[in-house]
């Protein structure tokens, strides 16, 4: 069973998730970063578990998912929503006791996940030439890679809390590309790259703007 084919297609999709496995490291360290400190490795674990399930799933009926009208287009623009309300997530004491919890994390790494694995799933899918014990051995060997890639991104987040807004960008430009790649929107793009990268320029300026200002508008509601 684990002949040459076997081990050559678990590496590329090891390959896969790797590559296109950054973001989704830095989503899990956006929707942890407000959690105390004991209760973040529960949400790492028990989200990226459930996001991974539901990935495997998605990945079985990929061909299918591919027929859906506009559903890269509105994962695009669920993402840019969710790349907003972690950015604007206030990181003060009095919001830490009140707002982000251990359940509200793991549902934002759960629906972020899914929401930007099309990519990973459509790619991982083609790998396996579906079959699902690839598919499985795949995604349960990047797991460690997630984990610690979330937990060192955690521990810059910490110390140096700018880089939050480079994590936003990032889940931004995502969003961004979502949308130029859903099939019923690329004619708009496909011939006009420049238009392309203005489309994607102003989608991350817009969420790290819209932000940053709703951002200092809590803050001052605080102060």
């Amino acid at each position: 069973m684990f002949d040459l084919d076997f081990i050559l297609s678990v590496i590329t999709i090891i390959g896969i998730d790797l590559i296109l496995g950054g973001d989704n490291a830095i989503v899990v360290a956006l929707a942890c970063r407000h959690l105390p400190k004991q209760q973040r490795n529960k949400a790492i674990m028990i989200g990226i578990g459930l996001a991974l399930l539901v990935r495997v799933l998605l990945t079985m009926v990929a061909v299918q998912l591919l027929e859906i009208p506009f559903l890269l287009g509105i994962g695009g623009a669920l993402l840019i929503y969710i790349a907003f309300q972690l950015l604007v997530d206030n990181n003060s004491e009095q919001e830490i006791s009140t707002g982000p919890t251990l359940g509200s994390a793991i549902k934002a790494i759960v629906i972020a996940d899914c929401v930007m694995g099309f990519d990973n799933v459509l790619a991982i899918a083609g790998a396996s030439h579906g079959n699902p014990i690839l598919v499985i051995t795949g995604l349960l060997i990047s797991v460690p890679i997630i984990i610690w890639g979330s937990k060192l991104i955690l521990v810059l987040f910490d110390t140096f809390p700018i880089i939050v807004y480079i994590g936003a960008g990032i889940l931004a430009f995502t969003a961004s590309r979502m949308i130029t790649h859903e099939p019923m929107l690329a004619p708009l793009f496909i011939n006009q790259p420049g238009f392309m990268i203005f489309f994607q320029v102003t989608v991350i300026a817009f969420v790290l703007a819209l932000g940053y200002t709703c951002k200092n508008k809590k803050k001052s509601h605080l102060a």
